[in-house]
């Protein structure tokens, strides 16, 4: 189940990019949203996380980046959440999962289930280690792998569905 697709890497002053950022942004911006109409909602499907997954590991670090920045500082201005306690975590997690999926999106021009199995664990590896350094606290450091893991699988089989679909 790999299949090869076509990344792209926009550049900073290409129009392309910001028109990307605002999809995606959006989309981490109503996602979440939705998510959060269901009890706990946020803390099982980790919404804000998904569309800058696709963003880096379709379009190339610098959208993915900006959309791992922008979406939660965003989400937190307009709605609160995440509260500005955990906007580092989730801030910390996000650029680390933009740099893995656009390296590992660059590396294999390829996406496959285990590639993003590798991205997700990775991001979450290292946030989760990042979050505990943070709060100090293990146990609020799991919580992404004790709620999380419908969301990750989630992560990855949409991901791959999506970025599979249309391979133009």
């Amino acid at each position: 189940m790999e299949k090869e697709i076509k990344i792209y890497n926009y550049g900073l002053n290409e129009l392309k990019t910001y028109l990307f950022v605002l999809l995606f942004v959006a989309g981490n911006i109503i996602l979440p949203q939705l998510c959060h109409l269901i009890p706990d909602g946020g803390k099982m499907f980790l919404p804000i996380y998904f569309f800058t997954l696709v963003a880096s590991y379709k379009y190339g670090v610098k959208v993915g980046l900006i959309t791992a920045v922008l979406s939660p500082i965003i989400n937190s201005l307009l709605f609160g959440m995440p509260a500005l306690a955990l906007l580092p975590a989730i801030l910390t997690k996000s650029v680390v999962l933009a740099l893995v999926a656009s390296f590992v999106a660059n590396k294999t021009h390829k996406i496959s289930i285990v590639n993003l199995l590798i991205v997700i664990l990775t991001y979450q590896f290292v946030g989760t280690l990042a979050e505990w350094a943070m709060t100090s606290s293990f146990y609020v450091a799991i919580q992404d792998f004790r709620l999380g893991i419908p969301g990750m699988v989630l992560q990855i089989v949409l991901t791959y569905f999506l970025l599979t679909s249309n391979n133009s």
